[in-house]
Formats: structure tokens, sequence, C-alpha cells
């Protein structure tokens, strides 16, 4: 796959199809249409197109404009469109003067003069362009005015509700890891280095690696304890996961991500872990005394053991 951030990278050819959107979380939905637009490419023999932007438009249109917690960041959008077999990934950069722009003028600029485009794939709720003013019947229109096929994409429902990249947002902040996993077709992740801690859980005989994360801009789950896979050099692990203030001890509230990898001791300070949420074992809790949470902390322990003999039996 091929990646770019300029339209004058790609040589144009009318034999493409093309989708284009956020993607933030590439879920269920997302694949549903970007395997229909590889799809298109395949039986025309032609190219597969996606276009997405940094950051993401609700960060800088006026009446939207919010900081958005993502589910994917870039380099993992990228990852995940390459593994479905696109051919082009178009980073756009996302600007004000960018927003201001009609529907039919980025269109016309940037796909049908630019790109080249034969089929475009979207949506069914698919709006873009100054004031949202862009819509599918509006990009039909402009289908048989260019001579392009429109792709309309009906919803991908769960549990009859269409999947969007903000009811996944919910399920994580409320702790419902299996929950975002069902919607995005793997389980949810994070990456980042490992930093030196408090080292309190070598203390309580549960050596941890405190995770500072790549991204800031990512949304991370609840504050609670997680059953969790974890990668380390290509390696895979299982382990448990805690985030939070670590009550029973802490007393600044500083927000943790802390990971002990069952049956590992490596020094694994300065290198990076991609985390992968399977199970919410627990709430966080303030014990009374420091017995109590290394009593709890046992009994964690052997519940990630019992789930990792389930994990195993499923690969």
């Amino acid at each position: 796959m091929k990646c770019i951030r300029h339209i004058e990278e790609i040589p144009f050819e009318k034999k493409s199809a093309i989708t284009i959107g956020t993607f933030d979380g590439i879920h269920l939905a997302h694949q549903k249409i970007i395997g229909e637009v590889v799809a298109q490419a395949k039986e025309m023999h032609g190219r597969s197109v996606v276009v997405t932007f940094e950051p993401h438009p609700r960060e800088v249109v006026p009446l939207m404009r919010e900081e958005v917690m993502l589910l994917t960041t870039l380099q993992e959008r990228q990852e995940l469109c390459e593994h479905m077999g696109v051919d082009w990934f178009i980073v756009l950069k996302f600007d004000t003067a960018f927003s201001q722009q009609s529907f039919r003028d980025f269109y016309v600029t940037y796909l049908i003069n630019g790109v080249g485009v034969d089929v475009v794939v979207e949506g069914y709720d698919h709006h873009w362009g100054r004031n949202r003013e862009g819509n599918i019947d509006a990009l039909m229109q402009l289908g048989n005015e260019f001579g392009f096929t429109v792709v309309n994409v009906d919803p991908f429902k769960y549990k009859n509700s269409p999947v969007n990249s903000s009811l996944i947002r919910k399920e994580l902040l409320e702790g419902s890891v299996t929950a975002a996993a069902e919607l995005l077709g793997r389980p949810y992740q994070v990456q980042g280095k490992v930093v030196l801690g408090s080292q309190r859980g070598r203390l309580l005989g549960f050596p941890t690696a405190n995770v500072e994360l790549n991204s800031k801009k990512k949304i991370v789950p609840k504050d609670g304890i997680y059953f969790a896979r974890v990668t380390h050099e290509k390696e895979m692990y299982f382990g448990m996961v805690s985030i939070g203030v670590r009550p029973t001890f802490q007393t600044n509230r500083q927000r943790t991500i802390e990971v002990n990898i069952l049956d590992y001791e490596k020094e694994i300070y300065g290198n990076t872990l991609r985390i992968e949420f399977l199970e919410r074992l627990r709430d966080e809790v303030k014990y009374d005394t420091a017995e109590q949470l290394v009593q709890q902390m046992h009994i964690d322990k052997e519940l990630s053991k019992k789930l990792r003999i389930e994990y195993q039996r499923r690969v």
C-alpha cells in the first residue's frame, strides 16, 4: 500500500474505487465500506483508494469543535487499511480553509480531476463539504454528471443499532471492552513506552510496567483492572492491566496504566508494549491495607491465568 499526503503524489487513473472519511476505529461498519472499495477495484482491475484526514474534522469545524479522543491513531488506521488490501492511503490536512470548501469543489478538484474516479463507495449517512451540504443524493447527481458510479452501503447494525465510533467510545468509557471488541471486530488496543514508575508493584510481589501512551489523544478505558494480551518485540503474552490512580497508595491522584505480564520477569524499560484489552476483571478499589490489596491481586492473577488458557485455546 502506498501512503501519501498530497493529491499530486498519486498518478491520475480513472479506474479508481474511492471512499472518503475519517474512519476513526476502522470498526465493522468502516470495514464493510472499505471492503466494498477493495472488491470494486478488483472487479474493474483498477485500484482501491482511501482518503482520510488529520486532524479529526471535529477538532477544526467551529460548530463541532471539541477535543476528540481517538479509537485509532493515524498509524493504526493506515496499518488496518493495508491489512484489508487497500492500494492507496491518502491523508489530507484538515484545517479551517479546507473545511470551507463546498462539496462540489472538493470532489471536482481532489477526486474527479485529481485522483480519477470510476466508483465512490460511502455509507448511508455520508455528509461532506461546507455545512455538510453533500450527501448521497448530491453525490449521485455528481456521478451522473461526471460519469462515476456511487455505491451506497447500508448501515452495519449491532443489536439493532448502527455501529459508529461514538458508540464504541461510550462502551470503552464504561469499561465494556468486550462490547467494544465486538463493534471493532478486534480487541481495543493502545501502545506506549515503558517508563520508570514507583516500583511499588515489585515490592508487593507483582512487578508492573508503567506505560506512557504514544498518543495522548487515544481513548483509555474506564479505570479498573483488565485481562489483556501484551505484545513485546513481536512476542505475545497475557497479563493484568491496572488503569487508575492507585487509591490505596496514591495521594496526587495521577492516572497511570500499569501492566503485570504473567510469568515474565525481564527488564523492559524504554521498550514499547501493545496492550489489547480482552476482559474487564473488576473496578479499581481503595483498600485499607497493602495486605488486602495483595490478597485481591492474587485472586486477579488466578482468574487471569484461567482466562489465558481459554484465550490460548481460541488461537
